[in-house]
């Protein structure tokens, strides 16, 4: 006999969650194979800094479904976070406000950055010179030099599914790696956020991690959230 109430493991995860993992490791596995055939996906739908040789206002989009391809742990981590926490929101908000959360704080995440990046090369974005002599050795144009700034993965958007997650369950425990020592959820994300403001304002040399894209996924997630809790309010309803 077959017990046909028996779900598989991929059905039992919602449908955003299940289809924001599924298109970020296939965009993944297509950043991989594209360059053999000279496609490079990083150059064209990373976000790069207008002005850039290579910026299109769809990068503020497609630059959150690309990852790190020099191993898997940027991808595997991102989604690992989406499945344990974004199953949970779009269980409570439903698959349409999970979604338009997921955009909206991923396409945050990338302006925040992006006006970290003005401020950090404003001299050369502002000067009037068309050729930039990079460390003294080397002479190129302002738009080839800017194209070297890109910003890639799904971080912010993660990020600002952590903040909701301590937002709508502040005293649900958590686990950090190799910790074995419960943290509630809303000092989890505290920590998270402070230790993301201190490292991106410390700007460790060699560091590559955007921190603010972090930070400014966590800032448009209690956004939105404040916002949404507002109209539910007035609406006489509520989601948390």
């Amino acid at each position: 006999m077959i017990n046909q109430n028996n779900q598989g493991f991929l059905s039992s995860i919602p449908m955003v969650t299940k289809n924001l993992i599924i298109i970020n490791l296939l965009f993944w596995f297509a950043s991989i194979v594209l360059p053999r055939v000279g496609v490079d996906l990083v150059q064209l739908l990373g976000l790069h800094i207008p002005g850039a040789k290579n910026f299109n206002p769809i990068q503020f989009v497609s630059y959150m479904f690309l990852h790190d391809t020099r191993s898997m742990a940027h991808v595997f981590f991102n989604m690992f976070a989406v499945y344990m926490f974004g199953r949970v929101l779009e269980s409570v908000w439903g698959p349409k406000r999970f979604l338009i959360f997921y955009m909206i704080t991923g396409i945050g995440a990338g302006l925040i950055q992006e006006l970290v990046w003005f401020w950090d090369l404003r001299d050369v974005i502002l000067s009037g010179q068309d050729m930039i002599n990079v460390n003294g050795v080397q002479l190129m144009t302002k738009s080839q030099f800017l194209n070297l700034f890109i910003t890639i993965g799904a971080s912010g958007a993660v990020f600002g599914i952590l903040l909701a997650f301590g937002m709508l369950f502040p005293n649900v425990p958590l686990y950090i790696m190799f910790l074995p020592i419960p943290i509630k959820a809303k000092y989890f994300v505290v920590f998270y956020g402070l230790a993301e403001l201190f490292l991106g304002v410390a700007d460790f040399g060699g560091d590559s991690v955007a921190h603010f894209a972090h930070l400014g996924g966590m800032l448009f997630g209690y956004i939105m959230i404040r916002y949404w809790k507002k109209k539910d309010a007035d609406n006489g309803r509520f989601f948390y």
